[in-house]
């Protein structure tokens, strides 16, 4: 019986094509598909979360067999993938990451590496986001995601779940042999505290910004996935398109005359 888990897996990222938390997940995938499929950003595309190019062309440019960059986002990478570039034969898992640094509570609102597993998710492919959380941005223990990762994924593809939601997994700043079991968590609060704008001015005298998340740890509940990955194992999140606020919804129902949501 083969090692396999898929015949086609589909990779992307949001860091770009040449960066190296990619050329790990394709270590790993190598291990999981008898196909291995490239399609990413031709550049950093950090922040894009889910969006998609309407209004712009994309360009695919071919870096070798079954490895294509895209002018676009992680999300259009997906699409192009599925829809063009794999059109006869789509991926049966999409696999995105491995991203640099953690994807955790707040931030996955924004990140595009978990935007391109919820674009998967859209088109009916079962989709995975990775991310390797570090704290030191020049010492990412990629070899601990490229540890981890194989057994992760089979472990995630056998429990066959809906094709409903992705999941969103991370890996913490530890050692491979010093990781802590994999732990379904919920998304949380995460580390987001805001986003700050930083002015500047160029060479030629004229003011540019930055856009900034500013970070530290805040109170969660105990499965958040910040949580998990800080006591030192591996968060795994299901992620779905439906956020409405239940609470907040029967409020205002009640304060706009008393229309009721149709679920109890």
């Amino acid at each position: 019986m083969s090692d396999f888990v898929v015949d086609r897996v589909l990779l992307t990222n949001d860091d770009g094509i040449d960066a190296p938390g990619l050329r790990a997940l394709e270590d790993v995938a190598l291990t999981l598909a008898r196909e291995v499929w490239i399609v990413a950003p031709e550049h950093d595309q950090s922040g894009t979360s889910h969006s998609i190019s309407l209004h712009a062309p994309l360009r695919i440019a071919e870096h070798g067999e079954r490895r294509f960059g895209i002018s676009g986002t992680p999300g259009d990478c997906v699409v192009m993938a599925a829809r063009q570039i794999m059109r006869d034969a789509p991926p049966d898992l999409v696999l995105s990451g491995i991203n640099r640094g953690g994807n955790l509570g707040l931030e996955t609102v924004f990140s595009g590496t978990v935007g391109a597993a919820m674009t998967g998710m859209l088109l009916g492919i079962r989709s995975i986001a990775l991310s390797q959380v570090f704290t030191d941005r020049n010492a990412v223990k990629w070899h601990t995601a490229r540890a981890l990762a194989p057994g992760v994924i089979r472990q995630l593809v056998a429990t066959g779940w809906s094709d409903g939601a992705c999941l969103n997994v991370n890996f913490p700043d530890v050692e491979p042999e010093a990781a802590g079991p994999l732990t379904v968590s919920r998304q949380g609060r995460g580390l987001v505290q805001a986003i700050d704008v930083r002015a500047h001015v160029d060479p030629r005298g004229i003011p540019y910004h930055w856009l900034q998340f500013s970070r530290a740890p805040r109170a969660d509940v105990d499965d958040a996935e910040a949580v998990v990955v800080a006591r030192g194992a591996i968060a795994v999140t299901p992620l779905q398109f439906e956020r409405t606020a239940d609470d907040v919804a029967r409020d205002l129902a009640a304060a706009l005359g008393g229309h009721q949501l149709l679920r109890p």
